[in-house]
């Protein structure tokens, strides 16, 4: 029982601290199952990849997923109630109090605090990703550029470079990016 006391006040606590969405928890989150030792750095960024191609919200997909690993069914219902119920409690007491604090100086002064901070938690989601999805050790951009993909890190910087590109040029739609690379990773990652 005590497992999913646990698993229900880590994700209760990240839940209720983290502003700006399920990428801005995830550095929590990894931070968290540190403590419970399931996963390991490259595992974790595996759970975050199915957490993206399942529907939900990622926070919500990764907290069920790590509580399933922990403890089973109970503990995915654990993890997945201490996750949504502050966003859930939050929105009640913002719409009760909206219209009574819009104007807040004080309110504005706590949002433009949190703002920054948003930013930075993306940030920390993104290097933690890219060190574990396309970054290899000891490798400068450079060596990658110009030699052929050797490795399972080769191609994924080289699909990260593609599909940035192919994005930010032609913004093609995340869903099919999602898609081919899938596609190819199956034709050229075996």
């Amino acid at each position: 029982m005590t497992i999913l006391i646990q698993l229900f006040v880590m994700f209760f606590r990240i839940g209720l601290f983290s502003f700006g969405g399920g990428y801005v928890m995830l550095p929590l989150i990894y931070q968290g199952i540190q403590d419970f030792g399931i996963l390991s750095a490259a595992e974790f960024s595996d759970l975050v990849a199915l957490s993206q191609m399942t529907p939900g919200p990622i926070a919500i997909n990764a907290a069920t997923y790590v509580g399933y690993q922990s403890a089973g069914v109970l503990g995915a219902t654990a993890a997945t109630i201490g996750v949504s119920l502050p966003s859930f409690l939050l929105v009640i007491l913002v719409v009760h109090f909206l219209g009574k604090f819009r104007e807040s100086k004080g309110l504005q002064a706590v949002l433009a605090g949190i703002r920054p901070a948003t930013v930075g938690l993306l940030a920390s989601a993104v290097i933690f990703l890219a060190q574990t999805s396309i970054l290899i050790p000891d490798t400068t951009l450079s060596q990658l550029v110009s030699r052929p993909a050797q490795s399972v890190q080769d191609i994924s910087f080289l699909f990260f470079v593609l599909f940035l590109v192919m994005y930010a040029k032609w913004k093609i739609d995340p869903i099919k990016l999602t898609l081919l690379a899938g596609a190819l990773g199956a034709l050229l990652i075996r």
